[in-house]
């Protein structure tokens, strides 16, 4: 679709201008469209796929200033370039830019990489952009869910809160609703039926208050098309933006293996949760009722090395750049993976923002 649909535009850049006006005027929590679905993709028997599924195209975006006063906006944006580029070289990047900034992104930007105008509250392409789920016969679908600002904790979120829909409606996808709120990163799937998620994030009283956890399970199955659910307590800390988004502290890296940030520092706070999640994973069997296996991971200080993102051919890594920290953490990912080339990319600024590389990345699998 991605090269197609590319073809047939007469430009790289899609105005905002040329959106239906019932996009325009979306309510952030009901943001249906015309093609939006009535089922859960269980019902259709669409899935999600495992990140390491190939890839027809990444979505980005482009990082605005709203959130970022203090963080250092210019080395944030040469950062999302450099992923961006690197990414570009082993598959196609889709990069959603607000219209104000337009100009910095094509002098940073491969001219390789497709530009898509919509605005902007923030570049964490990861929770605020479309899960794309498929069928056996060939057809792509986005789940759908609510973005509210990780816990109303960054205002005004109206534009990422409306993202999904619009990007649904510039690649004619057909979205499903669901009610939930719930960012991409808090979620890991092997593709089988398996999904990992933290209680501290989905049970938070800033996202659903009023769902139980069993309603919750209930619509990630029927959302994902998952049969097990595997609850760990909570992600690492400090991490006051997310509340324990588990792409920070685990992440399938085949079927029934699973990556563990573990830490030998009785006095780090991370010491028990991770040694709590590793009990609760070696505890539970997959959806094939395989008992899973860890690769621990050593947890550095200035960043999150299991927020790397799988792409076509390549595990693109945040980085310390301190050899100290960066070396040993390479080395396991690269035995991980094999026949992918792991790369490391800078990653201080993603960190102190709150995140990394998967956190600003979204792939949509190819069919």
């Amino acid at each position: 679709m991605f090269l197609k649909r590319r073809k047939l535009l007469k430009f790289g850049l899609y105005s905002l201008g040329m959106l239906s006006t019932n996009i325009m005027g979306a309510n952030v929590k009901a943001q249906a469209i015309a093609n939006s679905l009535p089922r859960t993709p269980k019902q259709d028997g669409f899935y999600f796929p495992a990140e390491w599924h190939p890839h027809e195209y990444t979505i980005m975006q482009f990082v605005p200033r709203q959130n970022w006063a203090g963080y250092g906006i210019r080395q944030a944006r040469k950062d999302w370039a450099t992923v961006a580029n690197t990414l570009s070289e082993f598959e196609p990047v889709l990069m959603v830019v607000d219209p104000q900034d337009r100009v910095i992104a094509k002098k940073l930007l491969s001219s390789d990489i497709e530009l898509v105008e919509f605005p902007l509250n923030d570049g964490w392409a990861r929770d605020s952009g479309p899960s794309f789920v498929v069928n056996n016969q060939g057809e792509r679908r986005v789940t759908g869910f609510t973005f509210n600002g990780w816990g109303a904790k960054f205002p005004p979120y109206d534009d990422d809160a409306k993202l999904r829909a619009r990007l649904c409606e510039y690649l004619q996808v057909p979205f499903y609703e669901a009610d939930l709120v719930l960012e991409g990163g808090a979620v890991t799937l092997d593709g089988e039926g398996t999904l990992i998620t933290t209680e501290e994030c989905l049970l938070n009283p800033n996202r659903n208050p009023d769902k139980s956890k069993s309603q919750v399970e209930q619509i990630l199955k029927e959302s994902f098309n998952v049969s097990k659910v595997i609850w760990l307590g909570k992600g690492t800390t400090p991490d006051p933006i997310t509340d324990g988004h588990v792409d920070g502290i685990c992440v399938f890296v085949a079927p029934g293996t699973v990556m563990l940030h573990t830490t030998d520092d009785l006095n780090d706070p991370n010491y028990q949760i991770c040694q709590d999640a590793k009990a609760k994973l070696l505890a539970e069997s997959n959806s094939k009722d395989r008992q899973l296996e860890i690769i621990e991971l050593p947890l550095a200080y200035d960043v999150a090395h299991i927020n790397f993102y799988i792409a076509n051919g390549c595990v693109l890594v945040p980085i310390a750049n301190d050899p100290a920290q960066d070396d040993a953490a390479l080395s396991i990912i690269r035995n991980a993976f094999g026949e992918r080339e792991v790369i490391g990319i800078s990653g201080e600024i993603l960190a102190k923002g709150g995140g990394g590389i998967h956190c600003i990345t979204q792939q949509v699998p190819m069919i």
